[in-house]
């Protein structure tokens, strides 16, 4: 936890309502996100127990497994989900558009791609699961499934890969991206029951902001929101039911059961349907970051090229493992990803850039000089290379050389000729010089150099292209790290998992 967000956390209480940590929306929000809200046997390893999915608030749909310790029941329940998420997935998969992929090549990219929200990292989990479970399945043979079922493992793979990503936004956790705009005031381990952190963001009307979290503990009125379920209801309500199931004797008796089991699911999932909808409402009214359309547009990518994969490829499941190289590269990439994602939230949002003016990182002050029509001769070209000087109050851990990006300017670059650090009380004086941004000629275009009086905030956070490492080739894996791996075929052994 950063120290501005202890600081709103401690302002939350204090206060009793939520903070802000951020002013604009760090996510995209489709026009048609699919709510996915999943439950499971407690007790049984990722055992799928009900689902409540839809993508309009009003008409949700509940799936139930009857019988969650019997297989049978369980790959059904797979297979009716995946008639629900692989329609609504691949339908967005209709319209593409060109877009320049460098060497003025293009690329097909759909315009539109799907949004699935679930109401915690946890839930997320549980789908990442159900994807390995489902993924490997075979639909002919001994214990055959519906040919529906591993293509939606590999959808929940795909998905629950990419959600890894930094700021992608195709499956998102509630909680995860609330807790990401809004402190509230209470622990962060409690801020990963939904009802909760909403009653601190959007306390029900008549109720403050500590009496709507502390009704939010109660289950009775607001049970968790999955996947684990409270044990509460586990023991006095599930249990009865499932064994009257188990014990119906006849159609009339069976349907009664499924009918009473249905009614007690579906009462503890639709308070958390009504939470996340208002959620996603609540998120959807904030502005949109400066930089959320691009990483939405990374997303469409990433859709369009899965969809191409299952489409012209071989279609063959995510590997369980990646070999030393591929899991390398993600990692790699992953890195590279969390310090854009951390510099376009800064630059974005005066919030977040907080931090890393905190930190030294960034700074904010006044201009007091500038010298817009500086040359620089020392080549053999003579080269426009303005300079001007920034008071700042801010701590400053930059050194010259280091390069820099102003939020008002990020397409000109900026590096530190000098720190003049000031006497007690006074500000530090930052000489800066200007590159890019100002023309073709030896004179600046009016307005492309900061005047004097003028307000920047300068970053030294990269935000534009970071040089990939480079990995050997996967057949060239050194023997370290075991050597070229074997071509990841599918096995009859990767379908088990826990919940077999």
């Amino acid at each position: 936890m950063s120290t501005l967000t202890a600081l709103a956390r401690a302002q939350a209480r204090a206060g009793g309502e939520a903070q802000p940590l951020a002013l604009v929306r760090h996510l995209h929000i489709a026009e048609r996100p699919l709510v996915f809200i999943p439950l499971a046997l407690a007790g049984e390893a990722n055992a799928p127990l009900a689902a409540m999915i839809g993508d309009e608030a009003d008409s949700p749909r509940l799936l139930v497994v009857n019988q969650p310790r019997n297989r049978d029941e369980r790959f059904a329940f797979a297979a009716e989900l995946a008639r629900v998420v692989v329609p609504y997935l691949e339908g967005f998969a209709t319209q593409a558009e060109d877009v320049a992929s460098g060497g003025g090549e293009t690329r097909p990219r759909f315009r539109y791609a799907p949004q699935v929200f679930m109401p915690s990292r946890a839930s997320i989990g549980f789908a990442r699961l159900l994807g390995r479970s489902t993924r490997f399945r075979r639909t002919d043979g001994e214990y055959a499934v519906d040919a529906a079922v591993p293509v939606l493992g590999r959808w929940l793979s795909f998905l629950a890969e990419r959600a890894e990503h930094p700021g992608s936004c195709l499956l998102v956790a509630a909680t995860e991206v609330l807790s990401l705009h809004w402190a509230s005031g209470q622990s962060g381990l409690e801020d990963l029951n939904l009802a909760a952190l909403m009653a601190w963001i959007e306390p029900p009307g008549g109720l403050t902001c500590l009496q709507a979290a502390a009704a939010a503990e109660d289950p009775l009125q607001w049970p968790p929101a999955g996947p684990a379920t409270d044990p509460g209801f586990d023991n006095e309500v599930l249990a009865p039911l499932i064994d009257a199931y188990g014990r119906a004797d006849g159609a009339a008796a069976l349907q009664r059961a499924e009918a009473a089991l249905a009614r007690a699911l579906s009462a503890q999932l639709l308070p958390t349907w009504g939470l996340m909808w208002r959620s996603i409402a609540l998120l959807r009214a904030l502005p949109a970051g400066g930089h959320v359309g691009k990483r939405w547009d990374e997303d469409r990518a990433a859709f369009t090229s899965y969809v191409s994969y299952l489409r012209d490829g071989d279609g063959l499941p995510q590997p369980r493992r990646d070999g030393a190289v591929a899991a390398a590269r993600r990692l790699s990439w992953l890195e590279r990803a969390q310090a854009s994602y951390a510099a376009q939230r800064a630059f974005d949002d005066p919030l977040a850039m907080a931090e890393f003016r905190m930190s030294g990182e960034a700074f904010a002050g006044r201009v007091v000089a500038a010298e817009p029509d500086r040359l620089d001769t020392s080549g053999r070209r003579r080269t426009l290379r303005p300079r001007i000087t920034v008071e700042t109050t801010d701590p400053l851990t930059v050194e010259t050389g280091t390069e820099l990006r102003a939020v008002t300017r990020l397409t000109q670059r900026a590096t530190i000729v000098s720190v003049e650090p000031g006497g007690p009380g006074e500000p530090i004086r930052v000489v800066i010089e200007l590159a890019g941004g100002m023309g073709r000629s030896l004179v600046a275009e009016p307005g492309t150099v900061p005047e004097t009086g003028e307000w920047l905030c300068y970053c030294s956070l990269p935000l534009g292209y970071q040089p990939v490492t480079d990995f050997p080739a996967t057949n060239e894996t050194p023997w370290t790290h075991g050597g070229p791996p074997v071509p990841a075929l599918p096995a009859d052994e990767d379908a088990v998992e826990d919940w077999s």
